[in-house]
């Protein structure tokens, strides 16, 4: 405390204002002058180690409570959202951001927010771009729920610190099913059942509210009873702290709001069942291997995969991962990114991606280094997942799963020693995107090149065009 002046003036007002003091009987308290204490609350003097005792004896406070809890946090957040492209010629010391978030928080959480809400607006302005017709200048349309969600978690970098911290303190409690099924029990007086088909009518989870019951389908293994319990606790608990989340965003339409509503449910849950830290402790120290890390807390491959793209708590990040997840057709079921990949608005179509050709090899884990057309390379780790069936009859789809991260922490995966000395698969985001004169692939002729005549020579690709 001797060696670094301590400026408390935010909290020290906060504290006056808590207690119901003017400067004038705060000072009288104290045994100071009033200017001392407008000048202490403004930053212009510190608050030195006899003054804090003088506080915590006076007011019967613990001087810990004067600490801001969240200091050290904010300031992580603020040099995180300061590596934006945007601030790239702006020089601001470590010290001086320390200083903000100490000194000044409401200003700290001022810039997070305005930068939250920035990137929201940038990615929901691509998305409508993306969707409106090519002779259209119309971006004004009816609102696209899917987007505005998207744009949500993407401009948030799908990570919620509150979310994390809320599940890893219930995570210590709720660490089996039958700790969630007492808890349900105990603090809801709901009964949490497994039951068959006959009474779910094909549902994974039903609330009986009359009969005060939760039921389960029975056909779910032990991880997706799991989760189901974790997300009916996360309905009935996260309700305020979700929508305080909600109500920093721009999302405009009542179904965007929904969906976001139901992803940060899912979100907590998963938290859960994978708490933060001792997931990324597991993810580091295995390499992020994802069947081993599904062995480790027995949830499926797909849970680990998109709890992977959480993983960027500003001060505790992990490898950042981009996530998709389609059908046989191409569809597009879910799109999660944590790293701001150039997938993240277009791709997923193009079929020399390893996640369009898992389908032939069910169950089996596949890696595959990619190169975009600008040279950037990426790891992709994608398998196959079944959603549904669990009996005979019972509806089923599957799907393709992947996960995809920068090259440059090819030496972090347990993928690496498979990859070292593989060529890289040349890929693009999008046909219309892609301007590779020889991809057998091609499904479109790139924008803004001019396909040629094949009149004399037949090339053997789909799209001859000029590659002057």
């Amino acid at each position: 405390m001797a060696g670094k002046a301590l400026y408390l003036g935010p909290r020290l007002k906060k504290l006056r204002r808590d207690l119901g003091l003017t400067q004038a009987i705060m000072a009288d308290d104290l045994d100071i002058s009033p200017s001392y204490i407008a000048l202490m609350e403004r930053n212009q003097r510190p608050v030195t180690a006899e003054m804090l005792i003088k506080l915590a004896t006076t007011y019967r406070i613990d001087v810990g409570e004067l600490a801001d809890e969240d200091a050290d946090e904010t300031a992580k957040r603020l040099q995180g959202v300061l590596k934006d492209p945007i601030f790239a010629d702006i020089a601001i010391e470590p010290l001086d951001i320390e200083d903000i978030a100490t000194s000044y928080p409401g200003m700290a959480e001022a810039l997070l927010r305005l930068h939250t809400a920035f990137g929201e607006e940038q990615l929901a302005l691509a998305e409508r771009r993306e969707s409106a017709s090519p002779s259209s200048t119309d971006t004004d349309g009816p609102s696209d729920p899917v987007g505005e969600a998207r744009a949500f978690l993407a401009a948030r970098r799908n990570c919620f610190p509150e979310l994390d911290d809320s599940a890893a303190r219930a995570a210590r409690q709720l660490d089996s099913y039958e700790a969630m099924r007492d808890h349900l029990k105990d603090k809801h007086g709901l009964e949490l059942r497994l039951t068959d088909d006959g009474l779910l009518r094909g549902a994974l989870r039903w609330h009986d509210y009359h009969r005060r019951r939760i039921y389960i389908a029975e056909r779910l293994d032990h991880a997706g009873r799991r989760y189901q319990a974790a997300l009916q606790i996360a309905i009935l608990e996260q309700e305020a702290a979700i929508t305080d989340l909600l109500a920093d965003s721009r999302i405009a339409s009542d179904d965007g709001k929904r969906l976001v509503r139901r992803a940060l449910q899912s979100y907590w849950a998963a938290a859960v069942l994978m708490p933060y830290r001792a997931f990324l402790r597991a993810a580091e120290d295995l390499r992020y291997d994802i069947e081993a890390l599904c062995a480790r807390f027995s949830v499926s491959f797909e849970q680990v995969a998109h709890r992977l793209t959480t993983l960027q708590k500003p001060g505790e990040e992990g490898v950042p991962f981009f996530f998709l997840r389609v059908d046989r057709a191409g569809n597009v079921s879910k799109r999660l990114d944590g790293a701001g990949f150039p997938f993240a608005r277009h791709g997923g179509g193009c079929p020399l991606w390893n996640v369009h050709r898992v389908f032939d090899r069910p169950a089996e884990v596949d890696a595959q280094l990619i190169e975009l057309p600008d040279g950037e390379r990426y790891v992709s780790i994608a398998r196959m997942v079944r959603g549904g069936g669990g009996s005979f009859g019972a509806a089923s789809v599957n799907r393709a799963v992947a996960i995809t991260c920068s090259a440059s922490h090819f030496d972090q995966l347990a993928y690496a020693d498979a990859l070292k000395d593989a060529e890289p698969t040349p890929i693009g985001v999008a046909c219309r995107m892609c301007h590779r004169p020889r991809c057998v692939a091609r499904s479109a002729p790139p924008m803004g090149r001019e396909i040629t005549p094949s009149r004399f020579r037949e090339s053997g690709v789909p799209f001859d065009f000029s590659v002057d």
